[in-house]
């Protein structure tokens, strides 16, 4: 029986010479609820036309520090090699790393991205986090991380997932970070 990548937390390599650490925090449910928001192909080619003119825009004041809301999510494309950056509604968690709603599921390609990957640069409030080992978490174990009016916001749209990041190990930092460059 194989494992759906980002279902559960990935074996993570200990940089060598490192400590190891003990995990913290919300542990993967096994099957999550999907979302309730279902979008048909021409919907979802409308919402990428919509995105390509209205992203670059929001990349200009997300992950400043005065914008908590919407952060940046650095990654690299799966396939391609790319460089992406990709405005997204990101939230520290309590537990370390960071939670951000999966509005379109696991199908989303800044997820997939860093599901292939394992680690992405997180720009939050005008600082980079590396962070690594996605996982998807359902809402009642990530809701707390958003405020009140985001929490009725995501549960009246059905968003059911959510991705969580983990702060990656303090070693390797460095040079991941300069991967992305």
């Amino acid at each position: 029986m194989s494992a759906t990548p980002g279902r559960e937390p990935p074996a993570f390599q200990p940089a060598p010479n490192s400590k190891p650490t003990a995990a913290a925090g919300p542990v993967a449910p096994p099957r999550p609820a999907r979302n309730a928001l279902h979008l048909g192909p021409h919907t979802r080619q409308i919402i990428r036309s919509v995105a390509r003119l209205v992203n670059p825009l929001v990349l200009r004041i997300a992950g400043r520090r005065h914008m908590p809301v919407i952060g940046i999510i650095h990654h690299r494309g799966r396939k391609t090699g790319r460089r992406y950056a990709t405005p997204l509604g990101i939230r520290p968690a309590a537990a370390g790393g960071f939670v951000m709603p999966l509005t379109f599921g696991e199908s989303a390609g800044w997820y997939r991205n860093i599901v292939a990957t394992g680690w992405c640069v997180i720009t939050w409030r005008g600082a980079d986090h590396t962070v690594a080992s996605p996982v998807i978490i359902d809402r009642a174990t990530a809701l707390p991380a958003f405020p009140r009016y985001e929490r009725l916001a995501l549960r009246a749209i059905g968003i059911n997932e959510f991705a969580w990041l983990h702060d990656a190990p303090a070693s390797p930092q460095s040079g991941l970070t300069s991967q992305l460059q």
